[in-house]
């Protein structure tokens, strides 16, 4: 892996995990660039704040490919030139089947405690608004690891949060948001340091150099 890690993110909305990961590199907690951005939405924030910042942005639209294949290829094709070490998915809504040499290599976040409320149609508020309805007592967020399935891959860390009786979804969306801010940008920084071993299903975390 080059140092520090070439980060490729995508995102499908405003990008605010996008701009909370480049706060943490521009801190110094997380030993990576930003090289590129890509969203499957034309005209969304997160873009925006890219070219802000200089990033590369792309846009490889979902809904212009009829065939998942093509777009999965499309994908690739316009990830592969800026050489990421590692891919970060905050706020993607399309299902994209990896490239085999990028398993292992793509993490994401989702803002439940998989494997309760995740898949397909479980984004955003859908989520917190199924836990309150289920009366879930606990929730949080996951970092994972990306495969062919929405939300099913390798888990690397989990945050929880406690359900209070008074949540609403937008309430509740606002804890797990900020206990997400804390956890990804710590696992992109595990995986930067070249700390996290995936074996099968199971994640382990190696202790850092030295320690």
């Amino acid at each position: 892996m080059t140092s520090p890690a070439r980060i490729a993110f995508l995102l499908s909305g405003s990008g605010t995990t996008l701009e909370n990961l480049l706060r943490h590199i521009d801190m110094g907690t997380v030993p990576g660039r930003v090289v590129v951005v890509l969203s499957d939405r034309p005209g969304v924030r997160g873009l925006d704040r890219a070219r802000a910042r200089g990033i590369p942005a792309v846009v490889v639209e979902r809904r212009a490919y009829h065939d998942a294949a093509a777009f999965d290829a499309a994908v690739e094709q316009a990830l592969r030139p800026h050489a990421p070490d590692l891919v970060v998915m905050g706020g993607f809504l399309s299902l994209w089947r990896l490239p085999p040499d990028w398993r292992g290599r793509v993490l994401n976040v989702h803002p439940s405690l998989l494997p309760a409320f995740g898949g397909k149609g479980f984004y955003g508020e859908r989520v917190h608004r199924a836990v309150l309805e289920y009366g879930a007592k606990v929730t949080g967020c996951t970092v994972h690891f990306v495969d062919d399935e929405y939300d099913h891959g390798p888990g690397v860390a989990q945050a929880a949060v406690v359900v209070e009786d008074a949540d609403t979804p937008e309430t509740l969306a606002h804890r797990v948001q900020e206990a997400e801010r804390r956890l990804f940008p710590a696992c992109v920084r595990l995986y930067a340091e070249g700390r996290i071993e995936l074996v099968g299903r199971h994640v382990r975390i190696r202790p850092p150099a030295g320690g």
